[in-house]
């Protein structure tokens, strides 16, 4: 009976971070854990980084993605595959309400504060920006292929290297 159970493998599902990866067909996972300090008895973030099956090439540098774990492996570095993208890079919604969020407040919140008190002069505006993917090449890069950096060149900046 014991045997019969080891087989089995439970599926878990992980939220993490893309990162830039150098591999074909996987990304790098950045999966953010809470470890104990004995010591403290405080919890201080731990990152553990995981490769995940990308075969359609769904998310970005800077994406939160939602990952599932394989029954069996790929290769000996992916284990996981990519399920789902929850949150593009830098445009986070409220699960239950379904509301773009800022820091820890509504975009409709802020803009009724701005309504009151008058915008601030610094404020940033989402309704005119662009959406992510018309900037490419232009000022967003991270479409491109990363490498790796081997050495430092001042007139060489190099920058979509890893």
């Amino acid at each position: 009976m014991a045997a019969a159970n080891a087989g089995k493998q439970t599926l878990r599902y992980l939220l993490g971070q893309c990162m830039p990866s150098v591999k074909e067909n996987a990304v790098k996972i950045r999966i953010k854990k809470l470890g104990l300090d004995e010591r403290l008895l405080m919890y201080f973030n731990e990152y553990e980084f995981v490769y995940a099956h990308d075969p359609n090439k769904i998310c970005k540098p800077g994406d939160v993605v939602l990952i599932q774990n394989l029954p069996e492996k790929i290769t000996r570095l992916i284990t996981h595959k990519v399920v789902e993208m929850v949150h593009p890079l830098g445009d986070v919604t409220c699960p239950l309400t379904n509301k773009p969020v800022v820091v820890g407040q509504y975009r409709d919140d802020i803009e009724l504060m701005e309504e009151v008190h008058g915008p601030s002069e610094n404020r940033f505006e989402y309704k005119k920006q662009l959406p992510r993917g018309t900037q490419e090449d232009k000022r967003d890069y991270s479409h491109r292929e990363p490498f790796v950096k081997y050495h430092d060149d001042p007139n060489d900046p190099q920058p979509h290297a890893i």
